[in-house]
């Protein structure tokens, strides 16, 4: 198939856009396009390649496996031609794109960002994620990087070992378990916790451990965040199971849980060449890793 011929680079960053949307009206309007008009692109591109990119299952639209690589493809072309413009006219390179979750850039990233920054005027746009949404921005190429903890290892992407980190309580200094070196399961009997919500994966973690120990998994709050669950651990309404790269605010320690399994985080690329620049960030967020541990020397 002589795919230049038979398709457009407009058609291609079209249903790009739709992909990623998902949604005829907003993607229409990002392009500045009417519906029929983006209706008869996508449909022309479909024709063109011989196979459907799009199905409908009620009022959802799911991208078929065709579908994402065609919107993969699209994305990397438009980085490709973002980066030969900016050398052939020396001007504004495109930005590297890094996906990761909140978590990974208040405590694990940063002293890789900064090294970067240091080193390279190149300009760097981060995304906040899910590890999910991470995964699928990385896999459409709308993100040269993602940084998460992943349950399940994407085969469509090279996957590569960030860090791991252990799990501590957080507690007010003046409470009685402060004194310990260490915390087992068993302590936490009867002791106020603060946790995510239900269904979140720390949460789940954390009450399977728990429940196994034959302890209550009720919260007395339930909060989103590292930041917001310390907040409450400061003003004194209970206690929390926090990953151990988390900074202490003033009157809470931290004591490491053994019993708690370490969360694997991971950084993730797509497997086609990266980029120079988007190189040289990947080998700097790997490099300074485990900087975090540093937090308390």
């Amino acid at each position: 198939m002589d795919l230049l011929r038979k398709t457009s680079w407009d058609a291609l960053l079209a249903f790009a856009e739709f992909a990623e949307t998902r949604n005829f009206t907003r993607a229409a309007a990002r392009l500045h396009l009417s519906q029929p008009a983006l209706h008869t692109k996508i449909g022309n591109l479909s024709a063109a390649l011989g196979t459907p990119l799009y199905v409908r299952r009620g009022r959802e639209i799911d991208i078929t496996e065709s579908g994402r690589k065609v919107q993969r493809f699209a994305r990397e072309l438009e980085h490709s031609a973002a980066e030969f413009a900016g050398d052939l006219t020396q001007g504004q390179a495109p930005a590297v794109v890094l996906a990761a979750g909140e978590g990974s850039y208040l405590y694990l990233l940063g002293a890789g960002l900064r090294a970067y920054r240091a080193k390279h005027s190149h300009p760097l746009r981060l995304e906040t994620a899910t590890a999910a949404s991470a995964v699928e921005a990385v896999s459409s190429a709308r993100a040269h990087l993602g940084v998460a903890a992943l349950d399940r290892l994407p085969r469509q992407l090279v996957i590569e070992p960030l860090t791991r980190v252990g799990q501590v309580l957080a507690l007010p200094t003046r409470h009685p378990l402060a004194s310990r070196r260490q915390i087992q399961l068993k302590d936490l009997r009867e002791l106020p916790l603060i946790l995510p919500p239900d269904g979140r994966p720390h949460r789940v973690m954390v009450s399977q451990a728990l429940q196994s120990a034959g302890i209550d998994t009720t919260p007395v709050i339930e909060a989103s965040g590292w930041e917001l669950m310390l907040q409450f651990v400061q003003l004194g309404f209970g206690s929390t199971v926090v990953n151990a790269c988390c900074r202490m605010p003033p009157g809470v320690v931290a004591r490491p849980m053994p019993e708690l399994p370490e969360i694997q985080y991971h950084l993730f690329h797509s497997k086609r060449l990266l980029s120079r620049a988007a190189s040289e960030l990947r080998n700097q967020l790997l490099a300074s890793a485990d900087d975090w541990r540093k937090k308390g020397k």
